[in-house]
């Protein structure tokens, strides 16, 4: 699959996925600060979990992200949560688009939902940050970094996130957590190396190191608005899997682009890196650890297993949802067919773990 052709531009609404914009523009003018019609509405081609439209007008473009419609695990989807974090992290300067209001009332569109600013820029879809020139790559690459180190360099408590999540234990309860998904979600059937995955992780957990940052919980570039000139990242997207938690797991995660291949996945996997500018895995550890004060990252293999069964547990709620119809993204089958590559990568790095 092209992801740069894929998701880039807004299509029109998928018939499941329309509601009543006569609603939608009452509740604008209402709550959004000089908001003026008429509104167009379309639907952005990528997300796969909460529907995501373009709201132009005249003056202005907003964006609006709801909870998809029909039936939801329990849990998912939490748009006040991403509308929460959002707001918070705005007032402190970090780059997210500013947030206008959250909806909670269903009775206008249908589920809960929030509106908040379009921010100009550029989605990068791929990881190596294809048309760039070496110097610009590596630039690109240090302003993920930052922005990542900045993100965890928060008193959560201090921002009003005090309550966001538990403080300890983040690791294991996460590894409950998709292990459960993966399990009960029974219309997505099973995958006999998620099955191991499932048994190795709850048998090798590392020490809780008990730090509780606000970590983002799916940081990569392609949920990140570039400045369309400059090295810089202008808005940080897609807050769903948001909470408190260990920011060493959530920089692993991001992380995971040095494993992954640049196919299936959007990966760095068997590129020349220093041929096109960009730092070594080993790098771009040492850069992060520089900035949030860390001598290293001990437990890095388990949090790249760990993290790579997460993303494969995501991707089976994407094949769940297909099953059951609320599927918000129209390539999402091509998605789910990444579930059983990815599974057995996760076992590979399972086996190869030096723990």
């Amino acid at each position: 699959m092209d992801r740069t052709t894929a998701n880039t531009g807004t299509r029109d609404v998928s018939e499941r996925l329309r509601f009543d914009e006569e609603a939608l523009t009452a509740w604008m003018e209402s709550n959004v600060a000089g908001y003026s019609g008429p509104l167009a509405i379309s639907q952005f081609k990528g997300g796969q979990s909460n529907p995501t439209y373009k709201l132009d007008t005249p003056d202005a473009s907003y964006v609006l992200r709801r909870k998809p419609p029909g039936k939801t695990l329990p849990g998912a989807h939490a748009v006040d949560r991403e509308y929460r974090v959002m707001d918070a992290l705005g007032r402190q300067g970090f780059p997210v688009p500013r947030v206008h209001a959250l909806c909670e009332d269903e009775s206008v569109i249908g589920t809960a939902f929030f509106v908040m600013d379009m921010v100009p820029g550029r989605i990068v879809w791929e990881a190596q940050f294809p048309g760039l020139d070496r110097a610009a790559r590596a630039a690109h690459f240090d302003a993920m970094n930052a922005t990542i180190a900045a993100l965890h360099s928060f008193d959560p408590a201090a921002i009003g996130l005090g309550d966001y999540g538990k403080a300890g234990g983040f690791v294991e309860r996460q590894v409950a957590r998709w292990s459960r998904q993966y399990l009960t979600d029974v219309e997505a059937g099973r995958n006999e190396d998620m099955d191991r995955l499932v048994d190795w992780l709850g048998k090798h957990l590392p020490p809780d190191r008990g730090e509780a940052r606000v970590i983002h919980g799916d940081y990569r570039c392609d949920n990140m608005i570039f400045d369309a000139e400059a090295p810089e990242v202008r808005a940080v997207l897609d807050w769903e899997l948001s909470t408190l938690g260990d920011p060493e797991s959530d920089f692993v995660y991001h992380c995971m682009m040095y494993r992954m291949p640049a196919g299936i996945f959007t990966g760095l996997a068997g590129l020349d890196l220093p041929a096109l500018g960009i730092p070594s895995e080993e790098e771009y550890v040492a850069a992060y650890c520089r900035r949030t004060g860390r001598s290293g990252i001990p437990a890095f293999d388990y949090l790249m297993v760990f993290n790579l069964f997460r993303l494969a547990a995501i991707i089976h709620g994407i094949k769940g949802r297909l099953a059951r119809g609320n599927a918000s993204s129209a390539h999402a089958a091509e998605s789910a067919r990444a579930l059983e590559p990815l599974a057995a990568m996760a076992w590979a790095q399972a086996e190869r773990a030096r723990l």
